[in-house]
């Protein structure tokens, strides 16, 4: 793993002084997220390591684990930094997913972990609490819980054979052919092509979004297959099955909450993106979120009237019944307390659902609001520092206590003033968009070593981890090497083939004549190459 920060490598474990583990030391970003098994029933671990860089994560390998205990998790990561020279004192971030083995307070992997060293921060997987966000809580409202049992009834009646596909694709094209004859639908690059259902899954971030998003694209094909279904269905089931979800397809509380949904996924689908990102800090993420706050609070307050704008236009174009919202919802026995539609799809379903998301967006997003990123918020450099607070500064120096001596301390402040006047005027630092913009425009003016504590900071900030996508993508790729035809395939072998295919970008650098001549250096060869 090269340095990238500094402009020559150094050894492993020290970025300048002569122990691994006390100031100056590497900091280490414990990437782990969890374990997955792999094609031979294997429980497996996976490791990335940020490393000292703009800003990299680096696969060290997986290993074999024979329970997910968080002692025996924790043995494993120790011993498998030790084989890369690297300690678990020089760790100072760790990042998992929500398992109770992983973030549990008192016997979790990350409280055994800050045990042995306070500076390893834990944040939980931004990435991953957004999903449990916005799937999960919505899900809590029972209107809304019961649209996506019928949207995964849909899906998955719709698409159970090759033949409705085919009837869903015929019928497209003809809708198609037909309004481009009629000059409803534009032609042009990139439009009106071939579309499908999308099947939503939990662990597939974003993938909820997309599958709303097909089946109101598809909604005139969708509603002719379930009518086909239930007048042609192989038994009594089918059609019946098809005839219900059919009549709820058709009422507009279906359309109301689909929007809704599609609405709001749309706003967190732009922040999942973004948090997936390889080259995303813990500051910028923070932004992101709350950011995504504002969006859905201005929806909350603005966006009935437009919403309900776009149902009633979606319901007249597909002859789904408009419902006038000062009569009362339902049949109410009780006269005296009765419920206009209008009040049901605005308090009931609108404003307690974007309520509920709100809330629980800023419950599980603690770390925004913690000490830890107020600190962190000090090193923004946007719009010519004018977020830059020395003060913030200086006492996220003092929460990694190992990496700075009593000396070094007592020369941040001067420091950091010095750095802030000399750029502020500075023209090439006037236009930075980060974290990660600053310190690579350092390492490109030099200042990195006319300002070392205040860089040392800067790298501290960000080697802590916002999202573990990255792990789980490792993951997918074991699955695509150790298959059910390879599922014999050694634990060496296949870490080395892990390494290969995570790190593809690296090792597409290295040339054929490398090799033959790293082979050829091995031992003593009967010819040349």
């Amino acid at each position: 793993m090269a340095d990238c920060w500094n402009r020559k490598p150094d050894r492993i474990g020290n970025t300048g002084s002569d122990s691994g583990t006390g100031p100056g030391a590497v900091p280490v970003r414990d990437g782990f997220s969890g374990t997955s098994p792999d094609a031979g029933h294997r429980r497996r671990y996976s490791l990335l390591l940020h490393k000292l860089g703009v800003v990299r994560e680096s696969f060290i390998g997986i290993a074999h684990v024979t329970d997910t205990s968080s002692s025996t998790l924790k043995e494993a990561i120790v011993s498998m930094l030790a084989n890369h020279q690297l300690s678990i004192d020089q760790v100072r971030g760790q990042g998992y997913d929500g398992a109770s083995n992983m973030r549990g307070e008192f016997n979790g992997l990350r409280a055994m972990i800050l045990r042995d060293n306070p500076s390893a921060h834990y944040i939980h997987c931004f990435a991953h609490q957004l999903q449990l966000v916005i799937v999960a809580v919505a899900k809590k409202h029972e209107g809304v819980k019961d649209f996506f049992e019928y949207l995964n009834m849909v899906v998955t009646t719709v698409s159970a054979s090759c033949k409705r596909k085919d009837m869903i694709r015929e019928a497209k094209r003809k809708r198609v052919a037909d309004g481009i004859r009629s000059g409803e639908i534009k032609t042009g690059k990139g439009l009106n092509q071939e579309s499908s259902l999308l099947r939503s899954e939990d662990t597939r971030w974003g993938s909820h979004h997309a599958t709303i998003v097909s089946v109101l694209k598809l909604f005139p094909e969708v509603v002719d297959v379930l009518c086909y279904v239930k007048e042609e269905g192989d038994s009594t089931q089918q059609r019946s099955s098809a005839k219900g979800i059919l009549s709820y397809l058709k009422k507009l509380e279906f359309i109301f909450n689909a929007l809704l949904m599609q609405e709001i996924l749309g706003l967190t689908n732009s922040l999942s993106k973004h948090l997936q990102k390889k080259n995303q800090d813990l500051l910028e993420a923070s932004k992101l979120i709350n950011g995504t706050k504002q969006a859905l609070n201005d929806l909350r307050q603005n966006g009935f009237e437009d919403l309900l704008k776009k149902v009633t236009s979606f319901c007249e174009t597909n002859h789904i019944e408009v419902l006038d919202m000062m009569a009362s919802y339902g049949n109410p026995r009780n006269r005296r307390n009765v419920v206009t539609n209008r009040h049901h799809f605005e308090v009931e379903i609108f404003n307690t659902v974007l309520d509920m998301q709100i809330q629980e967006l800023g419950n599980r997003f603690n770390e925004v609001s913690t000490t830890l990123v107020g600190n962190m918020s000090g090193l923004n450099p946007c719009n010519g520092f004018s977020k830059f607070d020395i003060s913030k500064i200086v006492a996220f120096s003092e929460m990694y206590p190992v990496d700075f001596t009593m000396t070094e301390r007592a020369c941040i402040l001067g420091e950091l003033k010095v750095f802030y006047y000399s750029v502020k005027e500075d023209e090439r630092f006037a236009k930075l968009d980060g974290m990660g913009h600053l310190a690579r425009l350092m390492v490109e003016t030099g200042k990195d070593i006319s300002f070392p504590l205040f860089y040392r900071i800067l790298k501290l900030a960000l080697v802590l981890p916002v999202s573990t996508a990255t792990v789980e993508r490792c993951f997918s790729k074991m699955k695509l090497i150790k298959t059910d035809l390879r599922n014999r395939m050694g634990d060496e072998y296949l870490n080395n083939a892990m390494v290969c295919a995570v790190e593809r970008e690296t090792f597409d650098e290295v040339t054929n004549e490398d090799v033959m001549e790293r082979f050829k250096n091995m031992k003593d060869r009967r010819g040349e190459f």
